[in-house]
Parts: C-alpha cells; structure tokens; sequence
C-alpha cells in the first residue's frame, strides 16, 4: 500500500495507515481518510472515499484486478488518481 515515505514526500502530517479486522485505513492527514474492508462472504472489497462514491469492487479474472461494476473502475487506479489529487504528487500502487 502506501508507505510512510510517501507522507514524508508529500509532507502529510499525521499520515498514517492502520490495519486490522479486515479493514485498511488510510489517513492523509488533514486531508481526508480512506477505508476499505473486506467483505469475505461477498467475495468483494469496499471501499469508503472522500472523493468518489462508496464502492463495492469485486474481483475480474480476466483484468487480474478489483473492479467496480456500475463504473469499471480498477481499484488500484482509482486510489492513485485520487491519492495524487488530493496529495499532489503521483503513487504507484502494487
């Protein structure tokens, strides 16, 4: 995911990132949370954004990816489009 390297590049204070019961949150600070939660009996993974709607990906085997039904998003192309724009600076997500 992110590291604590990209808070100290973008200069983010109180960047953090915190997993545990199937949810990763990420904290940018001042600037806004994302959580995300695996949803095991779904077999899907939500997402809560400060930007784009609330977001159910599921995954496709033919992208080897977690996507968005209604919208096809990618979820890793989501979250670095939206990281850079809140942050101002590019990530690469893995």
């Amino acid at each position: 995911m992110i590291t604590v390297e990209y808070g100290d590049i973008v200069e983010l204070d109180r960047f953090d990132e915190d997993y545990g019961n199937e949810v990763l949150t990420l904290k940018l600070g001042s600037l806004s949370t994302y959580v995300m939660n695996k949803q095991t009996p779904n077999r899907q993974i939500w997402l809560s954004s400060p930007i784009s709607v609330p977001s159910r990906f599921d995954w496709d085997h033919n992208a080897q990816a977690w996507v968005y039904r209604r919208t096809k998003a990618n979820l890793l192309k989501l979250l670095e489009s939206e990281v850079e724009q809140l942050c101002g600076k590019p990530v690469i997500l893995s």
